[in-house]
């Protein structure tokens, strides 16, 4: 499996915007087979700061996203919607509390 996390900064004025086409690209995510989560967070304390949580089933199912056009168009739109480019991590995960629950 792998885990993405992504932060994304708006630019002042234009938060309500940025959270509608991050809302809109999830609703595009959830077809894709192999994406098992993508969840998207604000931030309490600074409200133009959004948080991407997302797990793969596999590396080709993130290679796919990566490739879509709704993401695509999305990371077009970052420039003119953020401060600057996403923060964009991958994770490999070690153990969860789900899987201890079993």
């Amino acid at each position: 499996m792998t885990v993405v996390t992504a932060v994304l900064d708006a630019r002042l004025g234009c938060e309500a915007e940025l959270e509608d086409t991050l809302r809109e690209l999830v609703s595009h995510v959830a077809q894709e087979a192999d994406t098992i989560e993508y969840t998207l967070h604000r931030c309490l304390a600074s409200p133009g700061r959004f948080y991407f949580y997302e797990r793969y089933a596999t590396p080709a199912a993130l290679d796919v996203h990566m490739n879509t056009p709704h993401l695509k168009r999305m990371l077009e739109r970052v420039s003119d919607l953020c401060v600057a480019s996403p923060d964009v991590k991958l994770f490999e995960p070690l153990v969860s509390i789900a899987e201890l629950r079993g």
